[in-house]
């Protein structure tokens, strides 16, 4: 098996910018990477697993990568076969016994589900682990990974009191914990769950709001014996190894909402979004532009791998403004810099409030969608916790800037594709992150 593994090529981006320009109609068939919070857990949970496992449609951005680049340097054997855009990953899981302390620290480089489901993994392995990031991840808040890790009996600590990476964890053996989340976050209740596999006694999750339940559903589907019922979720430690599971990981469905958003807004567009996951605590993004008019069918619904998947169509629509928040905002809160898009080509007010976690991402979402926009020429607004975007103002192709946000330079070239003129992102490179094919998928349905 050793020699079929080989080694994956970290992410380097150059500095690059990107023009826009307006098209004329968009068409044709979107085939989207691999969903990125599926690949990650798929790939840490079969490592823990004991015997070999492929998996197919691997999400084949930056952050992906650095989980199983931290991976390989604990000890798992993991390489690749298959296209750059679409790769399978080869696992040799190596039990709940296998890992080994790094010989470095570990680099999450802008992955914050690298660090934190790692954090939470390696409080319970019996070896010293540092994890740090780049500049961007450093300032993103660790304290609520921290804090119910020490509760389990972590020996965890971070930068400016605890608050942030670099984390230095002495691993031991963990207690299981009764704990209530203060925030939707399915990164931390995956660390919980990581860190609980390992633990003695149960561990019991409560959740105020439901977030994604990627981590539950493939535990489940591996033989952890855990139970979830409303907003309670129940694990109980170990007693066997984990089953190692093939899977053919599903698209991305926040790649798909740039392609459902430009439909949608585009006046002269037809576009199918293949084989899209679904699962339910993903799907707000479809559930609010339905809700804003969007002429949307989604078809061929199957299950694979415990996950819902289908083809939607969207083709272009009369959008109308609407008020977002509440329990709904965990369910598209990657989706909300192009859902803000969106709402500059409604008609009437779109209102996004209860998203205040959107400060703490890879930019401060809130202040560089307002300021990127309003550069296009949309009357938008911020909130504490959101933004007002006023519709029925037409935008303007101008120089536009990504802030190193993947999210946020994807969501810019939609606007682009319906401003007046050129738009010209710069730091486009950084739309690798999550989905190196973006800019190649663009161009196809724009030249049909």
């Amino acid at each position: 098996m050793a020699e079929q593994f080989i080694g994956l090529k970290s992410f380097s981006p150059k500095a690059e910018t990107r023009t826009i320009k307006p098209c004329p109609r968009l068409e044709g068939e979107v085939v989207l990477p691999g969903d990125k919070s599926i690949s990650h857990r798929a790939v840490i949970l079969n490592s823990l697993a004991k015997g070999k496992a492929q998996i197919a449609n691997f999400a084949p951005g930056g952050d992906c990568l650095a989980t199983v680049r931290c991976l390989r340097a604990l000890g798992v054997k993991i390489g690749r076969k298959g296209s750059r855009d679409s790769p399978t990953l080869l696992v040799l899981g190596i039990g709940e016994d296998g890992l080994r302390e790094a010989g470095n620290v570990l680099d999450a480089q802008d992955s914050a589900t690298t660090m934190r489901l790692l954090g939470g993994l390696l409080s319970s392995q019996p070896f010293l682990s540092i994890i740090t990031g780049d500049a961007s991840l450093r300032n993103r808040p660790m304290g609520r990974l921290i804090e119910p890790l020490r509760l389990m009996g972590a020996e965890i600590s971070g930068r400016g009191r605890d608050s942030f990476a670099p984390l230095v964890i002495k691993g031991k053996k963990l207690r299981g914990i009764d704990f209530t989340l203060p925030v939707p976050s399915a990164q931390i209740k995956s660390a919980i769950l990581l860190a609980g596999l390992f633990a003695h006694g149960n561990t019991v999750l409560y959740q105020t709001i439901l977030s994604r339940d990627h981590t539950e559903r493939m535990l489940k589907r591996m033989g952890a014996s855990l139970e979830s019922q409303g907003n309670s979720i129940s694990l109980l430690p170990l007693s066997s190894p984990l089953v190692p599971v093939n899977l053919h990981v599903p698209g991305d469905i926040s790649s798909a909402a740039y392609f459902l958003v430009a439909g949608a807004i585009h006046p002269d567009a037809r576009m199918v979004i293949k084989d899209c996951g679904i699962n339910p605590t993903r799907t707000g993004i479809i559930d609010i532009l339905l809700a804003m008019g969007a002429r949307l069918k989604i078809g061929n619904e199957r299950i694979e791998a415990s996950e819902t998947l289908a083809d939607i169509v969207v083709e272009s629509s009369e959008l109308k403004g609407i008020e977002v928040g509440g329990d709904i905002i965990p369910r598209l809160i990657d989706e909300i810099p192009v859902l803000a898009v969106a709402g500059c080509f409604a008609k009437g007010e779109t209102v996004i409030k209860d998203a205040g976690e959107l400060k703490v991402k890879e930019s401060d979402r809130i202040a560089t969608v307002v300021s990127e926009l309003s550069r296009m020429g949309a009357k938008i607004e911020p909130l504490p916790d959101g933004m007002i975007v006023y519709g029925g103002r037409p935008l303007s192709g101008t120089d536009v800037d990504s802030h190193f946000d993947h999210r946020l330079a994807m969501s810019l070239a939609v606007a682009g594709l319906i401003a007046k003129g050129e738009t010209t992102i710069n730091h486009a490179q950084v739309a690798e992150v999550s989905y190196p094919a973006f800019w190649q998928t663009l161009r196809q349905i724009t030249e049909y």
